[in-house]
C-alpha cells in the first residue's frame, strides 16, 4: 500500500514548522492507524485527527491518497 499526497497537501505541509511537519508525516506514514473517522455524507473520505490538525484522505484502489491537510478550524470550510 502506497501513500500519495495531493499537491495542495504537500504545499500546506511544507509551510509548517519542522517539528509539526515531522509529527504529521509520522502520522501519515502510520495510516490507517490512529483516530480515523469517516466524514459525513456520501463521499468515501476519512479524517485523521492529529492534535489541532486534520488529515483528509481516501482509499483509491490499493493506495491511500491524502487530499487535504489543515488546521482544525479551517479544514472543513
Amino acid at each position: 500500500m502506497e501513500i500519495k499526497l495531493h499537491k495542495d497537501a504537500q504545499k500546506y505541509l511544507m509551510r509548517l514548522p519542522n517539528k509539526t511537519k515531522a509529527s504529521i508525516l509520522v502520522a501519515i506514514n502510520k495510516l490507517p492507524e490512529g483516530d480515523v473517522v469517516p466524514l459525513k455524507g456520501r463521499h468515501p473520505k476519512l479524517r485523521l485527527r492529529m492534535g489541532s490538525y486534520r488529515i483528509i484522505f481516501e482509499y483509491l484502489e490499493d493506495d491511500i491518497y491524502v487530499k487535504e491537510i489543515g488546521s482544525r478550524g479551517d479544514i472543513y470550510k
